[in-house]
């Protein structure tokens, strides 16, 4: 492949709706339940949609089972599909044929309802049992564990 150049192909802008949580491997849970938050409590939106593709699932998976825990009564519907990515590559030597390869990437499409949903649909999970929900609490969460910063002994 060293014969060959990628070929940047501009990407389609997709306009995400408020409801929507788009998760990424570098995002961190807590700002996705946040987001969760302000969704349901400033918006006033009955539901929201956690979505992530290739390496995020899981961190989908996390960010979802906490906000779960967070707020009371939600119905979930887990939607697994994959997407066609295709990639051109372009030669750099005279001869050659274009190149191109065809990935799968799988996404994941959580959605976390206050009002019931389709019990029928073969992803759905009932409401947790309200002994096992915390309700999310913005001060709580912006205070932090406790790792302080100590007396600095023993770093460097």
């Amino acid at each position: 492949m060293d014969k060959y150049r990628k070929v940047f192909k501009p990407k389609e802008e997709t306009v995400k709706s408020e409801e929507e949580i788009r998760v990424t491997a570098a995002g961190s849970v807590s700002a996705y339940v946040s987001r969760a938050a302000t969704v349901f409590n400033e918006l006033n939106k009955s539901f929201v949609i956690v979505q992530a593709t290739g390496n995020a699932l899981t961190k989908a998976v996390t960010a979802a089972e906490v906000i779960k825990r967070r707020f009371k009564g939600l119905h979930q519907i887990t939607e697994l599909k994959s997407i066609e990515i295709v990639d051109e590559y372009e030669p750099l030597e005279e001869g050659l044929d274009k190149v191109t390869d065809t990935r799968s990437l799988p996404v994941i499409e959580i959605k976390l309802s206050k009002e019931p949903l389709d019990t029928s649909d073969k992803g759905y999970q009932p409401p947790l049992d309200e002994s096992q929900v915390t309700e999310y609490d913005a001060e709580e969460m912006a205070r932090g564990r406790g790792r302080g910063r100590g007396r600095g002994d023993g770093k460097g």
